[in-house]
C-alpha cells in the first residue's frame, strides 16, 4: 500500500499544482494531512495492500485516533477535507473503484466571529515601530499597507516592485489559487511604500541590516532578501507585546479589522469581497455580524441607561 499511496499522492499534488493552481500554503497543509493519515496506518499496523482496501472503517478509526490525540477541531476538519479531495481525485483517475469518503459525514464547526480592533487600537499598534531606524521604517510601512489594503501576510511578503502602481495608488496581488486582483491603497500607505523603496539605507549595510540583495521584491529581511511570513509574524508579535493589545491579535486581525471598518463606513459587501480576494460572498458576510456586534458594544458603553444595567 505504501508504494501505491505514495504514487497516488505524487500524482494528486501534481494535479493540485498544475491544474488547480493550489497555493504553496494549501500544498503544505495537504502534505501534512496526508502524512498524518499515512503515519496512522503505519503506526497502527493496519493491513492494507492496495488503495481500494481503505474503507469507511479505516477513515473512522483515523478520526477516532485524532480525537484521542486531542487534535483541534479545525485540524480534524482540514484532514477530512484533504482526504475528500484526495479520494475524489483517485476515484476520478480510476486508482480506486470506491470512494470511502462518500460514507463519512463532516462534523460541523461552530463559527466564531473574527476579532476586530478599534481605530484607537490600530493607531496604538502603528505607533510602535521606531521609524527613525531602517527596519522600524519597514515595519511601519508593512502595518500601513496591511491596514490600507486588507492583504494576507503571505500576499504582502510576495509583493514585487512591479506590483506597485504609484500613479494609481494600487497593488497587483496574487492571492489564493494564484488568482490575481488589483487592490487600491491609501495615499498615506503609498507614500510609506515609496519612501521605503527610496530609503537611503536600503542600498547600504547597517549595524542591524544588510544592503538589499533581492532587487525585485518590496519587503526585505535584515539580510537584504525577501521577507518571509515567519519573520512578519515574529516582528508583529514584538510590536503587539509592546502595544499591550491582546495576545490573540495576529496580522490576520488587521485584515478582519479593515474589512469591518470598510463596512461600517458604507462600502458594499461585493466590493469588500473583491478587495479581500474571497471566492465566495458568503465568507464576506460574516463582517456584517462583526459590525453589528461592535456597534452594540459602542452603544452599551455610551448610553447612560445601558451603563446602569
Amino acid at each position: 500500500m505504501t508504494r501505491a499511496f505514495e504514487e497516488a499522492t505524487k500524482d494528486f499534488f501534481h494535479y493540485l499544482e498544475t491544474i488547480k493552481n493550489a497555493s504553496v500554503h494549501t500544498l503544505r497543509n495537504y502534505g501534512n494531512d496526508l502524512k498524518s493519515f499515512k503515519n496512522f496506518i503505519t503506526q497502527e499496523k493496519i493491513q492494507i495492500t492496495a488503495l481500494d482496501e481503505i474503507n469507511k472503517r479505516v477513515i473512522r478509526e483515523f478520526l477516532a485516533h485524532l480525537n484521542f490525540e486531542k487534535a483541534a477541531k479545525r485540524t480534524l476538519l482540514r484532514r477530512l477535507a484533504c482526504l475528500r479531495s484526495f479520494f475524489k481525485y483517485c476515484k476520478r483517475e480510476q486508482k480506486i473503484t470506491h470512494n470511502p469518503m462518500e460514507e463519512i459525514d463532516t462534523p460541523k464547526l461552530e463559527k466564531t466571529l473574527p476579532q476586530s480592533l478599534s481605530y484607537e487600537q490600530i493607531e496604538r499598534l502603528l505607533s510602535q515601530p521606531d521609524t527613525n531606524t531602517y527596519l522600524g521604517f519597514r515595519d511601519r510601512c508593512i502595518m500601513e499597507l496591511l491596514y490600507s489594503s486588507g492583504l494576507r501576510i503571505s500576499e504582502l511578503a510576495n509583493l514585487s516592485r512591479k506590483d506597485f502602481d504609484k500613479t494609481n495608488q494600487c497593488m497587483r496581488v496574487l492571492g489564493k489559487g494564484k488568482k490575481e486582483r488589483i487592490v487600491p491603497i491609501t495615499a498615506s500607505a503609498g507614500k510609506w511604500i515609496q519612501d521605503y523603496l527610496d530609503h537611503p539605507e536600503r542600498e547600504a549595510n547597517g549595524k542591524q541590516h544588510r544592503a538589499q540583495i533581492d532587487k525585485e521584491v518590496i519587503f526585505l529581511n535584515k539580510w537584504g532578501n525577501q521577507i518571509t511570513v515567519r519573520s512578519l509574524d515574529r516582528n508583529f508579535s514584538k510590536y503587539l507585546l509592546a502595544s499591550g493589545l491582546s495576545a490573540s491579535v495576529t496580522p490576520h486581525t488587521i485584515r478582519h479589522t479593515i474589512a469591518t471598518h470598510w463596512l461600517e463606513n458604507g462600502m458594499d459587501l461585493k466590493t469588500i469581497q473583491v478587495l479581500l480576494g474571497h471566492s465566495s460572498l458568503v465568507t464576506t458576510t460574516i463582517y456584517t455580524r462583526v459590525s453589528s456586534r461592535l456597534k452594540r458594544e459602542v452603544y452599551d458603553k455610551a448610553h447612560p441607561m445601558a451603563k446602569n444595567n
